[in-house]
């Protein structure tokens, strides 16, 4: 399905389903957000990755948080669709903001049962090594999309796993990313513990030769 969205480029790879929070200051910017909140239209963030707009995410505005005395406004938003950008206008003819034609990606929930599990307890070993248990809860129903941020990502395998149309495809790269993490965390905690024994008195058994 293809559609027209005003564009709001950012550095940011936003998940379907995340609250994303703007800082609005840029004139094309306050113009495109006050257009979309007279019209109850979305906008879209294409990630800005390796100087290229390809891919991105619907947004809607949820809230306007604040309203400042010279027009910048601070809003919570709520992304949506997955899209890959087919033009880029910038600026859009009689406007200060860029726009283009997006096309929507599937994004199908045929998420695995034993591959979710195997998500679930790879996810309570990362946070259990990283001491963060307490700090992030882990729903048991939780997708992809919604730990995408939680789990060590790099920006660019974040953008990776925001082009995969398929839940279970989504699960086998978090599963392989998470099987690669944990052991090198691992590594650095035994070698943290070696450094703190390093300088103790130490007593070793007599060897028998």
């Amino acid at each position: 399905m293809e559609n027209y969205l005003p564009l709001f480029p950012l550095n940011l790879v936003a998940f379907p389903g995340e609250n994303v929070n703007l800082h609005v200051f840029e004139e094309r910017y306050k113009q495109l957000i006050n257009e979309c909140l007279e019209k109850s239209h979305p906008f879209g963030i294409p990630a800005y990755i390796d100087k290229k707009l390809e891919y991105g995410t619907e947004m809607y505005v949820k809230k306007v948080v604040k309203r400042y005395e010279d027009g910048r406004l601070d809003i919570t938003t709520r992304a949506t669709r997955v899209f890959k950008v087919m033009s880029f206008n910038n600026p859009v003819g009689g406007k200060l903001y860029a726009g283009g034609d997006v096309f929507y990606l599937d994004n199908v929930q045929d998420g695995d049962l034993r591959l979710h599990t195997e998500i679930i307890s790879l996810i309570k070993d990362l946070y259990n090594l990283m001491n963060v248990v307490k700090k992030v809860e882990v729903d048991e129903d939780i997708t992809t999309f919604e730990i995408g941020h939680k789990i060590g990502l790099s920006q660019e395998q974040e953008y990776q796993l925001l082009q995969i149309e398929r839940e279970r495809d989504r699960q086998a790269m978090v599963i392989q990313h998470l099987k690669k993490t944990i052991p090198v965390l691992r590594e650095v905690e035994r070698t943290k513990e070696r450094i703190r024994m390093n300088g103790h008195f130490k007593h070793f058994d007599s060897l028998d030769l």
